[in-house]
């Protein structure tokens, strides 16, 4: 009997890497996908089977999917959706291309792959589809406007597919998780260095706090989880016979989820200006 398959985008590190290996462990055929070469030939010498996959790139995106169904004889029981990157800045300061950037990699790259597998997945009659998306796919938090924005878009069209897909034995799930340990600061960093005039910005001053949390080693937030958990919310949407939409994924997120339900704007937005 075939193994369970899964493809897996953004492996190089953090979530992605630890869902990767983790269900490996536990007798899926995972698809491990990064967007950079160096970072395949690292993974597949760990026992991992990966390939090239930059969500940024079409022609990528279509190599990727006609090589994992070659490999499974056009089958493909699951795909997460987890590659991504934070831009930080004020909304005011974010460029055009600055956001069709943030978009690219965390919303277009991953419905365009959803797109790419779901024929085989209808044909099969079944399929699991998980995106991760974030404690800031529902609840705004300031500098973080483009981040907030991808994923507030991924979660209305993850609503909407779940919707269409009802009846068709395929699965929609979104993950959502609030400060997990990973490389996630040090690649937001990088980006708002690139995308961001701190100099001539009216946020000046703010940004210099944003900085300090940009660059600090270690947990920048309470209630940080590792990895881990994150891969425990995806095995229980693969484990599922029924799985749920979202999966609440650290404290915080499940706070704020419960916060935004039963508080007025005005006071969810005192609560979210302190917590920034």
């Amino acid at each position: 009997m075939a193994l369970p398959s899964i493809l897996i985008t953004g492996c190089s590190s953090g979530i992605g890497y630890t869902v990767a290996k983790g269900l490996k462990a536990r007798g899926w055929r995972v698809f491990a996908s990064c967007r950079q070469e160096q970072d395949v030939q690292r993974l597949a010498e760990e026992g991992l089977e990966c390939l090239l996959l930059d969500v940024a790139d079409s022609a990528s995106i279509r190599a990727a999917v006609d090589e994992v169904l070659a490999r499974t004889g056009g089958t493909l029981d699951a795909l997460f959706n987890n590659a991504g990157f934070g831009q930080p800045g004020a909304a005011e300061d974010i460029t055009r291309a600055a956001l069709r950037e943030q978009f690219e990699t965390n919303l277009f790259g991953a419905w365009e792959l959803t797109n790419a597998v779901l024929p085989a997945m209808r044909r099969q009659g079944h399929g699991r589809i998980l995106f991760n998306s974030s404690v800031l796919g529902f609840a705004a938090m300031k500098y973080r406007g483009a981040y907030n924005a991808s994923k507030y878009a991924m979660e209305g069209l993850c609503d909407t597919l779940r919707l269409e897909l009802e009846g068709s034995g395929i699965f929609v799930s979104l993950v959502e998780p609030g400060p997990i340990e990973s490389r996630f600061r040090p690649n937001a960093l990088t980006h708002f260095l690139k995308n961001v005039d701190i100099e001539h910005s009216a946020h000046r001053a703010s940004y210099e706090k944003q900085l300090v949390r940009l660059r600090k080693e270690g947990h920048a937030a309470p209630f940080t989880l590792p990895p881990e958990a994150v891969l425990d919310a995806v095995l229980k949407s693969l484990q599922s016979k029924r799985p749920a939409a979202r999966y609440r994924v650290t404290f915080p997120t499940k706070l704020f989820w419960y916060l935004k339900r039963v508080l007025p704007t005005r006071a969810l937005d005192w609560v979210l200006q302190r917590a920034a």
